[in-house]
């Protein structure tokens, strides 16, 4: 389960997220999402709604970051594996919190092993 601190931090979040994945070479690439969810207090979903370089680091190295913002301006970093899944259930969570407009094909779901608040670690 994620710290008490992340799961309030969560629910009161800006809306967009920083996905950043690292490629085979140790490249970065960082682009925003907003298709999220908090799966069973233990693991964050994020849509696959256009992944192209994100989804080839994530099925490279599956090494992740994810950053977000709480409405009174309180970040937070969770960094760890990042899982692929286009079935199950992650694969239907995500659909579940992703609008209709969105394509939805996959589910990355973010293990994550360290956690941040600024420089303090959370975990």
């Amino acid at each position: 389960m994620l710290p008490q601190e992340i799961l309030d931090a969560w629910a009161d979040r800006q809306p967009a997220t920083v996905l950043t994945t690292v490629s085979g070479d140790g490249t970065p690439n960082s682009i925003w999402v907003m298709s999220t969810g908090l799966y069973r207090d233990e693991q964050i979903i994020i849509a696959d709604n256009y992944f192209d370089k994100t989804k080839a680091n994530l099925l490279s190295t599956g090494v992740a970051s994810l950053l977000f913002i709480t409405r009174d301006g309180k970040s937070y970093q969770l960094k760890g594996a990042l899982t692929y899944h286009r079935d199950g259930p992650f694969y239907d969570f995500m659909k579940e919190v992703t609008p209709p407009k969105y394509p939805g094909h996959a589910a990355a779901v973010l293990h994550a092993r360290e956690i941040f608040s600024g420089s303090e670690r959370l975990l």
